[in-house]
């Protein structure tokens, strides 16, 4: 039911859409939260990532947001595991017009970051085995410990692309659908620095 109703609202807004030439509008560019994605987006992906290795009782996406800016994209999750473990998933892509409505997007890079320990949260029972880990990390050679400092990056190019198009935009909304129409939406967190936008051409 709801996700009925969400997609109800959803086609009653783009009926309204203001935007006739949105992948090239100023106000496609910023950052971006996701508030409901579809089986395709980089929210779905990050999620996968995390919830087929960790139960759900043990890891949570707290929040997913992504940042569009010069035809390139990166999409942040933010994990947290047991509560006192943080972490972010970031999948970097590029963004080609396609039309005044269509783009296609091509993930370059993924990466999971280093995580972060919130010492006052940890239980009781796990600070032992965190001090031992926290130890063996120091004990690693140099290159190794800055390689894992620097967080896990994962070559993406060619192995994943998508074709979607913005059926609603305006300075505080962004509505997008997949090739099989499932929606998207998020909302504007901040704009970019910059507001110049240079004319992009595509084939018709």
């Amino acid at each position: 039911m709801q996700r009925i109703d969400v997609n109800e609202r959803i086609t009653s807004l783009e009926r309204l859409n203001p935007t006739p030439r949105p992948t090239t509008s100023p106000c496609f560019e910023g950052r971006w939260n996701f508030e409901w994605f579809g089986s395709g987006s980089p929210g779905l992906l990050a999620a996968r990532v995390i919830f087929e290795r960790f139960p759900s009782t043990l890891a949570n996406l707290s929040r997913m947001e992504i940042l569009i800016k010069d035809a390139n994209a990166k999409a942040t999750a933010n994990i947290k595991l047991l509560n006192s473990i943080e972490s972010k998933i970031i999948l970097s892509s590029k963004l080609t017009v396609e039309g005044p409505l269509r783009l296609k997007e091509e993930y370059v890079e993924g990466m999971l970051e280093t995580p972060t320990v919130i010492e006052e949260a940890v239980p009781e029972q796990l600070k032992s085995a965190l001090g031992q880990a926290a130890t063996t990390l120091q004990q690693l050679p140099a290159l190794i410990k800055d390689t894992l400092a620097s967080g896990l990056r994962i070559p993406l190019s060619g192995s994943f692309e998508r074709f979607f198009m913005i059926s609603y935009l305006d300075e505080e909304i962004l509505i997008v659908r997949d090739t099989e129409g499932v929606p998207e939406v998020l909302t504007r967190i901040e704009t970019p620095s910059s507001t110049v936008v240079e004319t992009i051409e595509y084939d018709s």
